[in-house]
């Protein structure tokens, strides 16, 4: 795969037609696409359960609103922080930037086993997800060929917004054109 074909660092939203209740409306940051595969986290999945209940130490540092978000389908026992580190700083230790100042953990994760107070003067927002999506090599270009999913620039503040349930919505306005157009579809099309 070409560097130019990498869909790292790139949104993808479900369009009205995917069916799969894991992504109904998602929106999908990608974290990685290679060859091999594509991995990525849903950022607009808030869970009603406080960051507390799994890492009591990083919940004064969770960005708003200090939920733990449901990252996607596969592997919801693990979990992954996403950080932004703000300007031009250099990555804090243990931290891998993907796009921008958006930026994972090494080995897909911040160390949640350290202390924050030893990291999060260095960033400038924190998440923490249960699991997250992935696919094998070549299944997210078919599902992109087959129309299920609308492949968008991302903003480093997308993973962080404050109204998450909105995002999918908001990306799409902000596209304008037709694509703002698909941000007023109804949930059922049926009822149309």
């Amino acid at each position: 795969m070409s560097e130019t074909a990498s869909l790292t660092g790139r949104l993808l939203l479900a369009t009205p037609s995917l069916s799969d209740p894991n992504f109904s409306r998602s929106v999908v940051l990608v974290l990685n696409h290679d060859e091999d595969g594509a991995l990525g986290v849903v950022v607009n999945r808030p869970l009603d359960v406080d960051v507390a209940v799994v890492l009591p130490s990083w919940q004064p540092f969770a960005t708003a609103p200090g939920k733990l978000f449901q990252g996607g389908p596969v592997a919801l026992d693990s979990a992954l922080g996403l950080v932004a580190v703000p300007g031009d700083r250099p990555d804090p230790a243990g931290v891998r930037r993907v796009f921008g100042s958006v930026g994972l953990g090494s080995v897909g994760l911040v160390d949640l086993d350290t202390p924050p107070e030893t990291i999060v003067d260095e960033l400038a927002g924190l998440r923490i997800f249960a699991g997250y999506a992935g696919w094998s090599a070549a299944q997210l270009e078919g599902e992109i060929a087959e129309g299920a999913w609308f492949v968008l620039p991302a903003e480093a503040r997308d993973a962080f917004c404050d109204a998450p349930e909105a995002l999918w919505g908001d990306v799409l306005r902000r596209q304008g054109g037709d694509l703002a157009l698909v941000a007023s579809f109804p949930r059922d099309v049926s009822m149309n």
